[in-house]
């Protein structure tokens, strides 16, 4: 990952710091809460390529689920960089003004409300996207939240539930006046799923709209485009999902063409191959055995995606049972091809 560096004159604003309620991020590039993805390993290693920021799985606001092992994992933030921010969801106040609470007793520093997520058994409960149907009670969970904790409360949504009902303004209105510190946007709604191009226009309108932060999401998979899209819509700061599985090394690619106005070269072979072994050996130590070994299945897939060879190795990779083989086949694979 070399380039030669040629420094700009002026620090570009993804570089600089951000404040969201009094809390100082020390730059504009986020880690998008991804359910199966975000988890600890995965936001500590994004950090450790330069990202600002990175928001934890999503937790159902349901006290009856808070002791479950898989919330239990969602709710681990040990060694990871501050300030932590953990993401909750929820159609009822008092659960949402609760569950805000538990995170906050668990040590997080921000609390993030889901209105985004698109997931047909989240939206079957009237929660994350679905929300946006009912701007009454979108306004009832906020203030039920903001209320509940003395840490920053921040929102993640999108451009509205359905095309042609776009809402997001008044979302964002309606926000604002809870006292949310910031609000991340999809640019979609929940009938785009993820299919399409994600639009920035309404984005733009919000920033203009509002005082609070405005984070844009949606599509960012290049250094050139982050720094478009946050030219296009004035964004305080810019979110990126999809476009990091298997590519953690993007935060720190952005941050090389914000200073240098050129493109960090592509990892190496070699380079790659020490990541994924780096974030393997951080999965088996949070999961364990069983599940360390199941859930590095598909970093795996993502990391290899495009390599030599990759299709009769990921066949063998999904073979292996246990960690200790699971490690081998993957050296061993990176090693033939570097």
């Amino acid at each position: 990952m070399q380039a030669h560096s040629k420094p700009l004159e002026n620090q570009h604003i993804l570089l600089q710091p951000l404040s969201i309620g009094g809390l100082q991020i020390q730059n504009r590039l986020f880690v998008a809460p991804m359910a199966g993805v975000t988890d600890n390993p995965f936001r500590r290693l994004c950090k450790s390529f330069g990202a600002g920021h990175a928001v934890s799985e999503m937790i159902i606001a349901d006290t009856a689920l808070y002791a479950r092992k898989k919330s239990l994992y969602r709710a681990n933030f040990d060694g990871e960089i501050a300030p932590i921010s953990a993401q909750i969801a929820g159609a009822e106040p008092d659960k949402l003004a609760q569950a805000a609470q538990f995170q906050v007793d668990n040590g997080a520093q921000i609390v993030d409300i889901n209105m985004g997520c698109p997931a047909k058994k989240v939206c079957r409960k009237l929660a994350g996207s679905a929300l946006l149907q009912d701007e009454d009670l979108v306004k009832r969970l906020l203030d039920s939240a903001v209320s509940a904790v003395d840490v920053p409360v921040t929102l993640k949504t999108r451009l509205g539930f359905a095309n042609g009902q776009e809402n997001i303004l008044n979302i964002a209105q309606i926000a604002e006046q809870s006292g949310v510190a910031a609000i991340a946007i999809h640019g979609r709604t929940r009938e785009d799923f993820y299919t399409g191009q994600a639009r920035y226009e309404l984005i733009q309108q919000v920033k203009q709209s509002v005082k609070i932060p405005v984070i844009v999401n949606g599509d960012i998979d290049s250094p050139q485009k982050a720094l478009d899209v946050q030219a296009q819509t004035g964004a305080d700061a810019v979110m990126i999902g999809r476009a990091a599985q298997g590519k953690p090394w993007l935060f720190q690619q952005i941050i090389h063409f914000a200073k240098t106005g050129e493109l960090l070269a592509p990892p190496t072979v070699g380079e790659i191959h020490e990541v994924v072994l780096r974030h393997l050996d951080e999965l088996y130590r949070f999961y364990g055995e069983y599940s360390g070994c199941r859930i590095a299945r598909k970093h795996i897939a993502w990391y290899t995606g495009g390599l030599p060879n990759s299709n009769a190795f990921r066949d063998a990779m999904y073979a292996c049972e246990t960690t200790k083989e699971q490690f081998t086949v993957v050296d061993e694979f990176f090693k033939t091809i570097s």
